[in-house]
């Protein structure tokens, strides 16, 4: 477990937050649901999955790690048509499915959330809407700052929604595209695994509950926990402009325990790995442990010495964080 740390930054505020040592991030709770989150939920996650996502291979962009990456396209609900990337193994038939969640930022391109943790994966690599080239939809703002806003007057049109639903539908383009995969969620079938990073972490704790096609999954510096004490943690990312936006408009606490990471985390019983820094700047590390710690099924900690932060020790970090999560999945996922 990593030690209490202090680094030198330029921040107007801790981006330790006060906590010095993981033993005390560990008590963080979540906040209690919100009337009708689980029927609101579950409501989403059947309306994405009865989307016809009619999903579009494109052809070969990249080989590498063993994996050829295609360029994919799915529809998502509302009809909006999304895309990204899909990795195939290069030899050899599938043996596994993941979904790769994004950061705030969308991804330009596959980078390092290839290779797979296991071998003979078909990885489904989406851009959700409004992020990135692939995700780009008119009237969704791509910045962090605007797109955390965009619908939040209400549950029923805040984008993170969407979003969720997003990574849904590229579920069910995974399944159509691969055959390996079609029976995903099904008694004796196969189950998915989920990888979410930052943005991508909250949106999987979100989006996880709900979905009995996905059977481990692996969260890295989760935004969106425990939205109460959020608002009173300033930050360097999107939830600085939640914060400045909640003091114009109070009533949006409504809205956002329907959106609580730590919360949906209660209902998560897919074994987790969560990986939650003690130091980061973007994502306050109490919302981080919030999340880890509302798990309602089995899971595992990887404590991190910073996130969205360089740091000595962050390249040993990272590999140690991928040896851990090839062994998490290979322990817990069956082979097609």
């Amino acid at each position: 477990m990593a030690p209490s740390v202090a680094f030198p930054h330029d921040f107007a505020f801790d981006p330790a937050y006060g906590y010095d040592a993981p033993e005390a991030l560990l008590g963080i709770p979540a906040p209690p649901a919100p009337d009708g989150f689980d029927a609101f939920w579950q409501d989403r996650c059947a309306r994405a999955r009865a989307v016809d996502t009619r999903p579009v291979l494109g052809p070969v962009e990249e080989e590498r790690d063993g994996v050829r990456i295609h360029g994919v396209t799915y529809t998502s609900v509302g009809g909006v048509r999304l895309g990204g990337w899909l990795a195939l193994p290069a030899e050899g038939p599938v043996r596994y499915g993941f979904v790769v969640g994004h950061g705030y930022g969308g991804r330009q391109e596959p980078g390092r959330d290839l290779p797979a943790p296991l071998p003979g994966a078909a990885v489904i690599l989406p851009c959700v809407r409004g992020m990135g080239e692939r995700g780009r939809v008119d009237g969704i703002p791509d910045l962090a700052a605007e797109h955390v806003l965009h619908g939040i007057g209400s549950r029923d049109t805040y984008v993170i929604g969407d979003c969720a639903a997003d990574l849904w539908c590229a579920a069910s383009a995974l399944t159509a595209l691969v055959p390996e995969l079609a029976e995903a969620g099904l008694p004796g079938g196969p189950r998915l695994g989920y990888l979410g990073e930052s943005f991508g972490g909250g949106l999987g704790a979100l989006a996880l509950p709900w979905d009995d096609r996905f059977g481990a999954a692996q969260l890295t510096v989760p935004t969106f926990g425990n939205h109460p004490l959020r608002l009173t943690l300033p930050c360097a990312g999107s939830g600085e402009a939640v914060r400045a936006h909640h003091r114009e408009h109070p009533e949006v606490t409504d809205v956002l325990g329907y959106f609580d990471a730590a919360t949906a985390a209660t209902r998560l019983t897919l074994p987790t790995l969560v990986a939650a820094a003690l130091f980061d700047p973007s994502v306050p590390p109490p919302g981080q442990f919030a999340v880890h710690n509302a798990l309602a099924g089995e899971r595992e900690l990887q404590v991190l010495t910073a996130g969205h932060f360089a740091y000595r020790g962050m390249v040993a970090e990272a590999a140690e964080l991928d040896a851990n999560r090839t062994r998490f999945f290979g322990e817990r996922l069956r082979a097609v």
